[in-house]
């Protein structure tokens, strides 16, 4: 009831903003599928942190940018802010991830789209072109889409081409700009990507296992040919529970594992009681999973993130 009254409230916003902004959107127009740049740049809104950074390297000085969820925050149970409303309702081109990660159709961010009015075509997804993998309980009951493909840059790069051809299509007078910006950032993911396949094909077969508190990692790991375990499969309240944590000792004891890996947002307890009862130790540096660092962090671009990634895990593994 709570969240359905915040819904109404938030309506309720933008049917106002829609209101004051009405006379101005009919005036700064041009009618074709520019958009409505008062200010000769693309209002753009992301709905989290790597899909910021993306709009960043490819939009450059071309685009003003609103990202929705901020590092630190969930991006499956987000409740929008009215600045995000009024963002929303002004933004020329809106970008998501998919897979469920932003609650799918009937989540928070489509809700919101249409609590604005935003036209189906200013709204893309990322993640169209990628084949969705699920996530299954150890128990075999439950199953959802798994929302992390980005993990895998592999992904990054489809993300990125999308994202090109999505720029040009609702601004398409800076085609060249976008894709002069967006060629030479596909070169460096391209980069990234062939490091990623020579450092894990580099690692002998039977070290090459990825355990973590989540199963995020499963594009990633389905792509390189890592076998993958973890804690949980799906978040929920029994993260950890005695009954999961048993299943990966056993796990850890009938494969031999070198080493484990902790996520750098998710609660460090139960991989510490993984490691005291099984004896494999964790890496020394958390792994990164749903989202980049802050500013100035040192994992605070999608660049990092991967680069990041890939030397905790070669590190790891090939000890």
């Amino acid at each position: 009831m709570k969240k359905f009254m915040k819904w109404i409230v938030l309506a309720s916003i933008a049917a106002f903003l829609l209101a004051a902004c009405g006379d101005k959107k009919s005036t700064s127009d041009s009618g074709g599928s520019s958009g409505s740049k008062d200010d000769g740049q693309l209002k753009v809104v992301t709905s989290f942190t790597i899909i910021e950074d993306l709009a960043k390297e490819i939009g450059g000085d071309d685009v003003v940018i609103h990202n929705l969820v901020p590092t630190g925050t969930d991006p499956h149970e987000y409740e929008p802010l009215p600045e995000d409303i009024k963002a929303a309702t002004d933004a020329d081109v809106l970008f998501y991830n998919g897979l469920n990660l932003e609650g799918g159709k009937d989540g928070w961010f489509f809700k919101m789209i249409d609590s604005v009015g935003q036209k189906e075509e200013n709204v893309f997804s990322l993640t169209e072109r990628v084949e969705p993998m699920h996530i299954t309980s150890h128990d075999g009951k439950e199953e959802e889409i798994n929302p992390h493909a980005f993990i895998d840059p592999n992904v990054g790069i489809i993300m990125a081409e999308d994202m090109i051809d999505a720029f040009i299509k609702i601004d398409p007078d800076k085609k060249e700009n976008y894709e002069k910006r967006g060629n030479a950032y596909l070169e460096r993911l391209k980069e990234i990507e062939k490091e990623y396949e020579e450092k894990l094909s580099s690692i002998p077969e039977e070290d090459r296992i990825l355990v973590t508190s989540e199963r995020a990692f499963q594009y990633m790991t389905s792509r390189y040919g890592l076998k993958e375990a973890y804690i949980w499969a799906i978040d929920t309240e029994e993260n950890g529970s005695p009954k999961q944590i048993k299943a990966l000792i056993g796990f850890l004891k009938e494969h031999n594992v070198p080493i484990l890996f902790r996520e750098s947002n998710v609660d460090p307890r139960p991989m510490e009681t993984v490691s005291k009862e099984s004896g494999v130790p964790i890496y020394e540096k958390p792994i990164y999973s749903d989202e980049i660092g802050k500013p100035g962090d040192e994992v605070d671009t999608y660049i990092k993130y991967l680069k990041y990634n890939i030397d905790i895990m070669y590190d790891g593994l090939k000890k």
